[in-house]
């Protein structure tokens, strides 16, 4: 049987999605026959089997993708068949930004079961949800939290978000950074992260009044200075978009802010606070959709649970980003420390071609420009697959790969999962 199969993928529509043929989610589910409204946000691209938004093969019967792995073993490997019950291991999607996302963070799985089964109204499913986003253009984000000493500078620049703590919880925070703030030792990184802890918690508890109040005398001291740096044009640009005294924007004076080129990735490890604010990226995650939300958000906040759940784990933001490492001659391979997914960039110039060994379990891969052609080496009964700007194919296990680019390039993204450990 054939091992490789064009995919029809499924958009999401939220309000922070870029709108018609600008967002690239829509330019991508327009290849395989979706219909685009220039005043719709296309935010994300769907790649895999989540019953939200279920990819179909395209083939007579439109077969859902997932029935084709339940029903082929082979397709999996009986290894991750086994591990992941017959399902695909992980969701790949594309997100396309207009505006900045919620403010959140992803439980492990202790916590992910445990709020599955305590509140099934607000958490769908007791697994872990562990995401890698690699950037399609400049990307920005927020992510985890910043230096302690960058902390303590802006509660002095930004004296409302001081206020917004009160002194008890500020002062304590500026005597813990000056006594052992740079600390590696074991025992002061403990201490610096519960009163970091204590500093969060006071943010996200703060009366929604207060929060109002100050962020409004925040914004009008920053307008009339004509604050030009980065932070502070962030600070302005967030409560614009999500106005009227969202704590969230308080928030990004205490997370990493981070922009990503294209190639560049982040890893977003459970219990890790962040935020997407703009751009495309190609995402990948454990398949789950349990999102404890903080702030930018219209939408339920689970403070308590947020406020405990986080490591507050700091430093700098460029320790967030990764690292890949060479798969191929024209590929690099991000592959984060959890075991659902890796994810391979190959980027071909004209008239290129990159052969891929076999991997030993399920890939997905998306064609996010350039056009060419893919063959599955090993089959010689098959036809070449034709690869253009959108494509989405599903490549079954062990199936060794050919990507042969045509005159303007080619460049796609491929998502897989094997057994841990193997």
């Amino acid at each position: 049987m054939s091992a490789i199969y064009r995919l029809q993928c499924k958009t999401q529509s939220y309000d922070w999605g870029k709108l018609g043929d600008v967002s690239k989610v829509a330019a991508y589910a327009k290849a395989s026959g979706t219909t685009v409204d220039d005043k719709t946000p296309y935010a994300e691209l769907w790649m895999g089997t989540h019953p939200n938004a279920p990819s179909v093969v395209m083939d007579e019967n439109k077969t859902p993708l997932r029935d084709l792995i339940k029903n082929n073993v082979d397709l999996s490997t009986k290894a991750v068949y086994d591990q992941y019950e017959g399902d695909l291991p992980f969701l790949f999607k594309i997100l396309s930004i207009r505006k900045a996302l919620s403010i959140q963070a992803h439980p492990d799985k202790t916590l992910g079961a445990r709020l599955f089964k305590e509140f099934p109204e607000n958490y769908k499913d007791p697994n872990h949800k562990p995401e890698m986003a690699l950037a399609l253009t400049p990307f920005e984000a927020l992510c985890g939290f910043r230096p302690l000493n960058e902390i303590a500078q802006h509660l002095e620049t930004y004296h409302e978000l001081k206020e917004l703590l009160g002194s008890d919880v500020s002062d304590e925070f500026l005597a813990t950074v000056k006594a052992t703030g740079d600390s590696t030792s074991e025992k002061d990184v403990a201490h610096n992260k519960q009163v970091l802890k204590k500093v969060f918690g006071a943010l996200m508890r703060s009366s929604q009044d207060t929060v109002t109040h100050l962020l409004s005398k925040l914004i009008t001291r920053l307008n009339e200075t004509k604050a030009s740096d980065p932070v502070s044009k962030l600070v302005v640009r967030l409560d614009q978009q999500y106005p009227g005294g969202d704590v969230g924007v308080f928030s990004c004076l205490l997370l990493n802010y981070i922009v990503m080129e294209p190639g560049q990735a982040i890893f977003l490890g459970a219990n890790e606070p962040h935020a997407y604010l703009s751009g495309d990226c190609v995402e990948c995650m454990a398949t789950s959709d349990n999102v404890v939300r903080a702030g930018l958000t219209p939408k339920f906040k689970d403070v308590d649970v947020l406020v405990n759940m986080l490591t507050y784990r700091y430093g700098s933001a460029e320790s967030q980003k990764m690292t890949p490492v060479k798969f191929g001659e024209h590929s690099l391979l991000y592959d984060p420390p959890i075991d659902e997914f890796s994810v391979v960039w190959t980027k071909l110039g004209a008239d290129e071609a990159e052969k891929q060994k076999p991997i030993e379990g399920p890939s997905v891969l998306i064609v996010t420009s350039g056009s060419g052609k893919l063959t599955g080496e090993a089959l010689k009964t098959e036809s070449d697959y034709e690869l253009k700007e959108g494509y989405v194919y599903f490549v079954g296990a062990n199936t060794p790969i050919v990507a042969q680019s045509g005159n303007s390039g080619l460049q796609f993204y491929r998502a897989f999962g094997v057994v841990a450990n193997h």
